[in-house]
């Protein structure tokens, strides 16, 4: 869950008004308790936000990476380092402290830039100096629902803890959007036709569950060798803005600037025709999703309706914009982000079933 390595990118990003937070509502809070993401932490955010000091963290190439290394006294720092080594072995191993013996916090980043302005910890493995991530963010129920949907509705499982005002996530493992654009996507271990093909159903997955803001810097490319052939996979690793904007081309990445080249590469190796092949099996995949957790999506659905994640004039937008671009009137019965969601997935449900 990195952010991007070019900080005029960002300072651009950032100039645009930024999305507020939503408290976890007691609705939220009991479904989250009830299928175990709710758990109680030793660390909560607010006991990170004391460092000292901080400095500017560079990668190998001497490039700002927008996160800073904090810096706290050495009482607190042991205080932390036991309390975020418990978190780790909750979040990794169901809580077997045991594993904890050989672990050891290397380092404590932060993002300013971040909405939920993130800490993010370095777990390193004295045995063999193998290193981890895990991230510590202010609770925001943006994020949570869009980490539930993708946990639901995509082929990701998606492995998170909250209390109170904290979540805790696993770190997303890929190369990030805007490196693969720039190293990997003419590399020609990689079958052009894979990467297109990935592309058209990572962009019908966000707009299907409306997930908006997939910049390249809000996405990881996930790279996997096969027994013939290399496989990839596109994967969401920004949840904030989940249902929130009224605009419809927000919640399809191939409408972003930064992923012009990606489209580009997609309409040089597919047409028309075989990118909505991939589209509809990709709406085949997740109407199969919605069967395997029917139960718990109906659960997560009736909360998210309740609730207000985005501006009244947010929502009457929104719906007039799918509403054309589906041709379907049902959309403006549609009284918030939740009711939105639903009313997509169940376009997908009906084209599914015939």
């Amino acid at each position: 869950m990195s952010k991007p390595l070019n900080r005029q990118a960002e300072k651009s990003h950032s100039s645009t008004p930024r999305k507020p937070a939503f408290p976890i509502s007691e609705p939220l809070r009991y479904y989250l308790r009830s299928f175990g993401r709710e758990h109680p932490l030793p660390v909560g955010y607010q006991d990170l936000e004391g460092f000292q000091a901080a400095a500017p963290l560079y990668d190998e190439e001497g490039n700002d990476t927008l996160w800073e290394s904090v810096v706290y006294s050495p009482g607190e720092m042991d205080i932390l380092s036991r309390g975020l080594k418990e978190v780790y072995a909750i979040l990794k191993a169901g809580g077997e402290l045991s594993v904890m013996e050989h672990l050891y916090v290397d380092r404590i980043d932060y993002c300013v830039f971040g909405n939920s302005k993130p800490f993010r910890i370095r777990i390193v493995n004295s045995r063999n100096d193998n290193q981890d991530y895990f991230y510590v963010k202010k609770a925001d129920a943006s994020r949570i629902y869009g980490l539930e949907l993708e946990h639901l509705l995509s082929p990701n499982r998606m492995f998170f803890l909250t209390q109170d005002d904290t979540l805790i996530e696993e770190h997303i493992v890929g190369l990030p959007g805007d490196m693969f654009i720039d190293q990997w996507m003419d590399n020609k271990i990689l079958k052009a036709i894979r990467i297109a093909k990935e592309l058209v159903k990572f962009n019908e997955r966000c707009f299907v569950r409306l997930l908006g803001d997939m910049r390249p810097y809000n996405f990881v490319v996930d790279i996997t060798p096969d027994f013939e052939d290399t496989q990839i996979r596109i994967r969401a690793m920004d949840f904030d803005q989940q249902s929130y904007d009224g605009r419809k081309n927000f919640y399809l990445p191939q409408f972003f600037k930064g992923n012009n080249p990606l489209v580009e590469f997609c309409v040089r190796h597919i047409e028309a025709k075989t990118a909505y092949q991939y589209q509809r099996e990709e709406q085949a995949l997740i109407f199969r999703r919605t069967n395997v957790a029917s139960l718990r999506l109906k659960s997560l659905l009736r909360v998210m309706r309740s609730e207000e994640l985005a501006p009244r004039e947010h929502v009457l937008q929104l719906r007039e914009e799918l509403s054309a671009h589906y041709k379907n009137d049902v959309f403006r019965k549609c009284e918030t982000m939740g009711d939105l969601v639903r009313q997509s997935l169940d376009l997908v449900i009906e084209k599914a079933r015939g």
